[in-house]
């Protein structure tokens, strides 16, 4: 094989991986739920502040809020009858969890599940308590997110349980 060929398809094989590389960074900008709900609306989520954790089976959630929604945590919100604002986000994160291999006893996140995020625009989301709603699973082999549900109010039937603090079951703990 000439150097020029062989130069050629090394340059086509490393274009194809960076290409590759290239649409999974996109999809986490592009990825949305029917009637346009976005994971880009949730840029930056992986600076927020941790609002709090949990534990369901081996899975692993840390629950994090933009500034808007920590805000509204220390202003005391949610209580009883009173409103998020608009513009409050939150996405808990899911992890698969595994046996620490120095601390057996401890769990600890593995590799990521999946994404469910919560906006407050209570114009555009008003069919659902002013609440936007979505899921991303994590897909692995792409390195990207699948949207899951069939649009912005897919959470909307289970946070109805939490209708008297505003639709949010999570509570922001003592620091």
């Amino acid at each position: 094989m000439s150097i020029t060929r062989k130069g050629m398809i090394i340059a086509a094989v490393s274009l194809a991986a960076l290409g590759g590389v290239a649409i999974a960074l996109q999809n986490k900008d592009t990825v949305k739920v029917p009637d346009g709900l976005a994971l880009s609306e949730f840029k930056g989520y992986e600076k927020w502040q941790v609002i709090g954790v949990s534990q369901s089976g081996n899975i692993i959630d840390v629950i994090v809020g933009n500034p808007q929604m920590i805000s509204a945590y220390e202003s005391g919100l949610p209580a009883e009858g009173k409103k998020i604002p608009d513009g409050a986000r939150m996405v808990k994160i899911h992890w698969n969890g595994k046996k620490h291999p120095d601390f057996p006893a401890a769990t600890v996140p593995d590799t990521l599940h999946d994404l469910d995020t919560m906006v407050k625009d209570s114009k555009r989301f008003a069919a659902t308590g002013g609440w936007g709603y979505a899921q991303f699973n994590y897909d692995a082999a792409s390195d990207g997110f699948k949207p899951l549900g069939t649009g912005p109010g897919c959470g909307f039937a289970c946070h109805t349980k939490a209708a008297s603090v505003d639709y949010v079951f999570t509570r922001y703990p003592k620091r």
